[in-house]
């Protein structure tokens, strides 16, 4: 009869951890707090036939990808925010929506694992799951609606002001973002490679390589130094359709001739719009929590929970 009861009492103990295991292929750890259901989830749209994921599970596999796992606790708590305020606002309202129409790149944890190595999966995968769940449902609104949460690696040490449709963005400084690795990029590019690109913007009033460098002009930047307009030969473009033609990082650039090509010298990582996410990294280190990072860089915002 004793063995019996011990028996029972070791099943007891051991069907929970069965049915966790049976059920999401994980082991939860003692104490730890499970990831809230949001009551929203994204349809796993793929070729081997669609799943279901509550958002704040699908998560995780999206700030790992969008954000260092080393810029801090705080960064990634701001992030973990901006992707959900994000997938909520192309809900539209609706509590599920395809992942093929969020637009938004995702990691499963096989990926992750080969992204951090096997040595640091867990740890980093830990701290992003926490920067997760630690912001169950927080999202950014303005004015009572959703704001659009853009976000970049770092600007030119100041960010840039929106426009009408992005009230909430106001170019703040973030001086920092110059020591940011691949702060500054150099690239060379053969004239005709350069022609070339720019010609497939339009093909109204061929540039031709003869006109290069010279041509080039910058005719206005904005107030954080990105371009507005250049003119190359007669066209005049905006500052981010050269920037896509020529695959560089940031609007903010300018052309000098070297060694008989043209080579473009660009500042900063990304559109320079929102939360600078090194900006981000240097605020944590100073002590600032994710609130305060993103009241800093969207104005006059609303944190809610939904």
């Amino acid at each position: 009869m004793l063995k019996k009861a011990v028996l029972v009492c070791l099943l007891a103990l051991l069907v929970p951890f069965v049915i966790t295991l049976a059920w999401t292929g994980k082991v939860e750890e003692k104490g730890k707090i499970p990831m809230t259901s949001s009551g929203k989830r994204v349809i796993l749209d793929r070729k081997g036939g669609e799943s279901y994921l509550d958002v704040e599970e699908f998560l995780p596999g999206v700030v790992a990808k969008q954000i260092p796992v080393d810029y801090g606790t705080e960064a990634l708590r701001a992030q973990a925010i901006i992707a959900r305020t994000y997938i909520y606002g192309k809900m539209d309202g609706q509590d599920e929506i395809k992942e093929s129409n969020l637009h938004m790149e995702y990691l499963e944890e096989k990926q992750m694992e080969k992204m951090w190595g096997s040595e640091s999966f867990v740890t980093s995968y830990q701290a992003i799951e926490e920067a997760v769940r630690s912001t169950n449902r927080m999202v950014i609104t303005y004015e009572g609606k959703l704001i659009d949460p853009l976000f970049h690696r770092a600007s030119t040490g100041k960010t840039r002001t929106g426009d009408e449709i992005h009230p909430y963005l106001e170019g703040v400084e973030s001086k920092k973002d110059v020591e940011a690795e691949g702060y500054v990029t150099v690239i060379p590019l053969k004239k005709d490679e350069f022609v070339k690109k720019i010609n497939q913007i339009s093909q109204e009033d061929l540039v031709t390589v003869d006109q290069i460098p010279q041509s080039i002009q910058i005719v206005e930047r904005d107030e954080s130094g990105y371009v507005k307009q250049i003119q190359i030969g007669t066209r005049v473009f905006t500052g981010e359709e050269v920037q896509y033609a020529l695959l560089l990082p940031s609007a903010s650039y300018g052309f000098e001739e070297y060694e008989g090509e043209i080579r473009a010298v660009c500042q900063g990582i990304g559109h320079g719009y929102g939360l600078s996410q090194y900006g981000a990294k240097c605020k944590a280190e100073q002590g600032w929590k994710a609130e305060k990072i993103l009241s800093y860089f969207y104005k006059n915002i609303v944190l809610i929970s939904e």
